[in-house]
C-alpha cells in the first residue's frame, strides 16, 4: 500500500513522501496513529494544501522535544530490585518503571517513547534511548543494583559483580590430598582404625 507520510518515520522516510509499505503496517499503526494518509489523488490534493501548517507544527513539536530532551540527556535513575547471587534479576525492568522515575524526577516522557533494544535482566549499568520525538532522542543511564550502597559503588564505577566474585574464591581454599580415597573425607582418614 502506499501512503504519505505526515511526520518522519525512522527507516521509513520523511514528511511528504509517499512510500509503499505492507498493508498490515500502514493499516495497524501508520493510518491509526496519523503518522500517514492513503496515497490517492484527493489526498495528495489535501496534503498539498496543508504542507505549510503541518511542517509549521511539526518544527513545534520538535523544538519542544530538545528543550525536553536538554533536561534529561545523560541522567542516571537508579532502581533498586531484587536478584540472585550471580546478578540476574527477578524479573526484568520495563519501560513502564523507567517512565514512572523519570515522571517522579519532574521529566515529561511516556513509556512509548523510551526504546528498550533488549531487556534489563542483570544489575548494572545500562543505557536506554529515549526518543521524544521522531527526529530527537537521547540517552539516559539506568543503574540497577540489589541495594542503595551498591547502587553508589557502580555509580563510582566499581563492577559489583566481579568484586563478589574476586571476594568468593579468596575466602576459601580447600585442602587437597592427591591419595585420598574418592568419596573420603580428611577427618575420617586421619583416625585410625581400632583394632579388636
Amino acid at each position: 500500500m502506499e501512503v504519505i507520510l505526515l511526520e518522519r518515520v525512522e527507516k521509513l522516510g520523511g514528511i511528504g513522501d509517499v512510500v509503499t509499505v505492507k498493508n498490515g503496517y500502514a493499516r495497524n499503526f501508520l493510518l491509526p496513529n496519523n503518522k500517514a494518509l492513503r496515497a490517492n489523488e484527493a489526498n495528495r490534493k489535501v496534503f498539498e494544501a496543508n504542507r505549510a501548517v503541518i511542517e509549521a507544527d511539526n518544527a513545534k513539536k520538535r523544538a519542544t522535544a530538545e528543550t525536553e530532551a536538554k533536561e534529561i540527556d545523560g541522567k542516571t535513575v537508579t532502581l533498586i530490585r531484587q536478584a540472585s547471587n550471580t546478578g540476574q534479576l527477578y524479573g526484568s525492568v520495563s519501560a513502564r518503571d523507567l517512565a514512572e522515575l523519570l515522571a517522579a524526577d519532574g521529566a515529561h516522557v511516556s513509556k512509548s517513547q523510551i526504546v528498550l533494544d533488549r531487556a534489563i535482566k542483570s544489575i548494572g549499568l545500562h543505557e536506554v534511548r529515549v526518543v521524544l520525538h521522531p527526529e530527537v532522542s537521547t540517552m539516559i543511564k539506568v543503574n540497577v543494583a540489589r541495594s542503595p550502597e551498591e547502587a553508589d559503588l557502580q555509580a563510582q564505577g566499581v563492577d559489583v559483580m566481579a568484586e563478589m566474585f574476586e571476594r568468593d574464591e579468596a575466602g576459601f581454599t580447600e585442602d587437597y590430598d592427591p591419595n585420598a580415597e574418592p568419596g573420603a573425607t580428611a577427618d575420617a582418614e586421619r583416625e585410625e582404625p581400632a583394632e579388636g
